[in-house]
């Protein structure tokens, strides 16, 4: 089944800002969790909405899907579906629903899915990072290895992630008495929203590591070897499972996804699987019949063209085209010839095509001869 625009599952225009994205999030979450919804379908909608906002909260993934759509994002959700591990925008999650505690609990509703840390300095899922990787044609058709640096977060080696200076200890926040959230009470209800002291940790750092200022990651450039398979083109993507930056609290890496970017070639022109190039000829050979070469990712080869031939006809080639990423064998090779007109002629050419001129018999030119018919037909009615 085909997925639904990510914008039409929220409700929002293409142009709406963060804001919105939340509060339509905000608001459908609330209206399908599984948990206050009982509704056969609600766990089916709540898991799309949440897909959908997963990437238009997430300004790289949403440029991704508004340039290439549900293609971009391909391999980010396991099996065509939802997957958790892949939506770890914790910290938006709690400014959403952080206000809601109290509602959420009276409906059975655990706020710990969505990554509140309550107090623990849980460790987080890295974010997953994006490079843009440019290749030649004929190393997208052939595949290739390349080495590329790509810049990111990686755990501090100080500190160990921990983000405190070695030796010393976090304190609890006693804003929150280390809760992570801090509650008021009004009429009948009590409501929670995060720490704004401790940001939800439920722990304050006094001496924080002089390397990551706290953070427990530092930005560093890191040199990966990338495997390219044969017959990629522009816009596809490669993950990289775990190369991504280095989770908060030593929590597990995000994915790398290169996006590839593929020059064009100065003869070939790709369409899938398909390669197709213009081969010129000249009158002669066009009219009495040739062999010629053709150039073709494994070299030359000849074909074969009857006399006859007119300008822009098609010769298919087996087997000479782009490798399939299955690897279920080879596109073909699509050759169009262009008849050129002769240019700069001597006089003794010129009194040659003159005297073939008056010669020449209507039945040697089959297809001047029918569109003059249909010009005499069209003119006399």
């Amino acid at each position: 089944m085909a997925k639904r625009d990510y914008y039409e599952v929220l409700g929002v225009s293409r142009d709406a800002g963060i804001d919105q994205i939340k509060q339509a999030y905000r608001k459908l979450a609330l209206k399908y969790h599984p948990d206050r919804n009982p509704s056969k379908d609600a766990e089916e909608k709540f898991k799309e909405i949440s897909e959908a906002y997963e990437v238009l909260s997430d300004s790289q993934k949403r440029s991704t899907y508004d340039q290439f759509g549900h293609a971009g994002l391909e391999g980010m959700f396991s099996g065509g579906g939802f997957n958790w591990s892949d939506f770890h925008h914790f910290e938006d999650l709690e400014d959403i629903f952080g206000g809601f505690t109290d509602i959420f609990s009276r409906f059975g509703i655990d706020l710990d899915i969505f990554g509140s840390s309550s107090g623990t300095s849980r460790p987080r899922r890295g974010r997953d990072i994006g490079y843009e990787l440019e290749l030649s044609f004929l190393e997208a058709v052939s595949g290739i290895e390349k080495t590329i640096t790509v810049p990111r977060f990686e755990i501090c080696h100080s500190c160990n992630g921990e983000g405190i200076k070695p030796g010393t200890k976090r304190q609890v926040c006693r804003t929150c008495d280390g809760n992570g959230q801090v509650f008021s009470s009004s009429s009948f209800f009590s409501t929670g929203r995060t720490c704004p002291k401790c940001k939800g940790e439920g722990n304050i750092i006094q001496h924080p590591c002089l390397d990551c200022k706290g953070s427990g990651r530092v930005k560093m450039e890191r040199k990966l070897q990338v495997k390219v398979p044969a017959g990629v083109d522009t816009g596809m993507r490669l993950k990289i499972t775990g190369e991504g930056e280095a989770g908060a609290r030593n929590g597990p890496r995000g994915n790398l996804y290169v996006l590839i970017n593929v020059k064009p070639h100065e003869i070939f022109i790709r369409e899938g699987a398909e390669l197709f190039c213009e081969i010129p000829v000249s009158f002669p050979q066009a009219t009495l019949g040739a062999e010629i070469d053709v150039p073709t990712l494994d070299g030359k080869t000849m074909l074969k063209i009857p006399e006859g031939t007119q300008s822009g006809k098609f010769f298919k080639i087996k087997g000479k085209g782009i490798p399939d990423l299955n690897g279920s064998g080879r596109g073909d090779l699509n050759v169009k010839i262009i008849v050129e007109t002769p240019v700069k002629l001597t006089h003794r050419q010129k009194e040659l095509l003159e005297e073939f001129m008056t010669i020449s018999q209507e039945d040697s030119t089959p297809i001047r001869k029918t569109f003059f018919e249909k010009v005499r037909r069209l003119l006399s009615s």
